[in-house]
């Protein structure tokens, strides 16, 4: 399985962090090993010093496709659900610096936990799902699917042009602003629309 994720994705985001605003999807990958499932803590890397919290709607593909049509991209997936791209700051501005990839901020181990995925029939609506991220039970991120620059269709639309998506890959949508530093002894907690997602510490 590969991890696909879409960066500078909600206008706000792109703003909080001086980018500049995109016309089409800035496309990274993070490796399986980036993987943190079950609420399994997540432990901060010896190597940065600012790691920080973006969460996502994540979204499950259940069959093999390529050159997906927008109109049919909701039949290739079959799970719906939450996930942190944690980002090393640090890092990714060093790397933006010299005009080199992200890889390294962005894939490190443990730099992708997880929720469980939910039937994407709960959400008749793609446009409009709310999302939220608290730590320490403090409301650091809120999202809803209507302010994304590109929609989950397009993405997956797009994503299949350069890449045949495979039954569980995972495809991280983009983060709303307020992104922001973790650190250790910090709870996560992340609800898509009311129902708890995420919940586990930061070690």
């Amino acid at each position: 399985m590969k991890i696909l994720a879409i960066g500078r994705n909600y206008a706000e985001h792109i703003a909080e962090l001086n980018n500049e605003r995109p016309s089409e999807p800035v496309i990274f990958m993070k490796p399986d090993t980036a993987l943190l499932k079950n609420n399994a803590p997540f432990y901060y890397p010896d190597f940065s010093k600012d790691i920080h919290h973006e969460v996502e709607i994540i979204l499950r593909i259940g069959k093999e496709g390529k050159n997906i049509e927008e109109r049919f991209a909701h039949k290739y997936v079959d799970g719906i659900g939450l996930g942190i791209d944690f980002t090393a700051r640090d890092l990714q501005e060093k790397a933006k610096q010299k005009s080199l990839p992200w890889t390294i901020a962005k894939g490190f181990n443990g730099s992708a936990p997880v929720s469980e995925f939910l039937d994407p029939a709960q959400f008749p609506d793609w446009s409009n799902i709310a999302f939220r991220l608290e730590v320490d039970g403090i409301e650091k991120q809120s999202g809803h699917t209507s302010h994304m620059l590109f929609s989950f269709a397009y993405q997956i639309a797009y994503l299949s042009q350069y890449f045949t998506l495979k039954k569980g890959d995972i495809l991280f949508t983009g983060t709303p602003k307020g992104v922001g530093p973790v650190h250790i002894g910090n709870r996560l907690t992340a609800y898509l629309e009311n129902q708890k997602m995420l919940d586990f510490e930061v070690k």
